[in-house]
């Protein structure tokens, strides 16, 4: 009778091979499991900027990883979580003229916690009549870099009818930094290097009046170590009136005439300005049709061809309402 059992010679032979493929394999080992908590968050600060709101900012934590996202404790209780990107918050929802303690613990993927900031304290303004009136807008708002990832922002003080309890710095329309009231001055962090920025103010009351905006302040941060010169239009400037829109700007230095830039509107490309071989010296400047219904807020960026053919950074955010 045949037997159905397999040769033993090969049974071995299959046995060899697999763990021979098994050692060839070159499978990495497993990751070390990630044990090191973020550093503790720095330049914690905690205002009040009306009788229910109290404004919490920090500077970023480090991680050997990557930080992942921020908790802040009120009076040592979680009340808030924000990503990593973000290192300001409002704190809403409380009783007016309340004494709170706020602070700030950064978090990594793996879920290592840094231990909290001391605490800081605040306390919410006290509830007065209706207040409608917004303060004034503050006046010869100044930008000046401070090496490449902060800048100090000066100012001339807002009026208002009762008092003005904070200012608001904002970048295309998005708040960026807040300030108390009695302030005139401020420090912006976590820039990016050679970047050109367009800045304006608001100053705030405890009714959350908010004034008109500022006149913008340009600002390029300083270089990175190394990196190649800034490339991005300057100053840009932007009007509407009767439908249309008008844009100044300074080329940037490039060594040679710039003949072309390109116009993006909300993120989307929009249309290339081209002046051929004889383009304006100094500031430059386009009108075109809004294409939008008034009232809509547009944000534009520009950007010009360098001498080699390629595109340079884009200039500055700055937002304009169609009129």
């Amino acid at each position: 009778m045949r037997s159905s059992q397999r040769p033993l010679a090969a049974s071995l032979l299959t046995a060899a091979m697999l763990a021979a493929l098994v050692a060839c394999s070159g499978a990495a080992a497993p990751e070390a499991k990630d044990t090191t908590p973020p550093t503790v968050p720095t330049g914690l600060t905690a205002a009040s900027g009306s009788s229910t709101t109290v404004h919490v900012m920090w500077e970023a934590a480090t991680d050997d990883r990557g930080v992942t996202r921020y908790q802040v404790l009120q009076d040592g209780r979680q009340v808030k979580e924000v990503p990593a990107t973000t290192v300001m918050t409002d704190v809403t929802g409380l009783a007016p003229g309340a004494r709170h303690a706020f602070a700030v613990r950064a978090l990594d993927a793996a879920g290592n916690t840094s231990p909290a900031t001391p605490a800081v304290p605040a306390t919410t303004l006290r509830a007065t009549t209706e207040d409608r009136e917004p303060p004034t807008a503050p006046r010869a708002l100044r930008a000046t870099p401070d090496g490449p990832t902060a800048a100090t922002l000066t100012w001339t003080a807002a009026r208002d009818d009762t008092r003005v309890t904070a200012y608001d710095v904002y970048q295309a329309g998005v708040r960026v930094h807040t300030a108390p009231g009695t302030a005139t001055t401020a420090r912006l962090a976590g820039l990016r290097p050679g970047t050109a920025y367009s800045l304006t103010l608001r100053a705030r009351d405890a009714a959350e009046n908010s004034s008109p905006d500022s006149a913008p302040a340009e600002l390029t941060t300083a270089p990175a170590p190394g990196a190649p010169p800034n490339t991005s239009p300057l100053a840009l400037r932007a009007t509407s009136a009767r439908g249309e829109i008008t844009l100044t700007w300074t080329p940037p230095e490039t060594g040679a005439p710039v003949t072309h830039h390109e116009l993006h509107i909300d993120g989307r490309f929009a249309t290339t300005v081209v002046w051929g071989a004889d383009p304006p010296s100094g500031r430059a400047s386009y009108t075109f049709p809004a294409q939008a219904e008034p009232g809509t807020t547009l944000t534009l960026t520009l950007r010009a061809r360098l001498p080699d053919g390629t595109w340079g950074d884009f200039s500055a955010p700055h937002a304009v309402v169609v009129r």
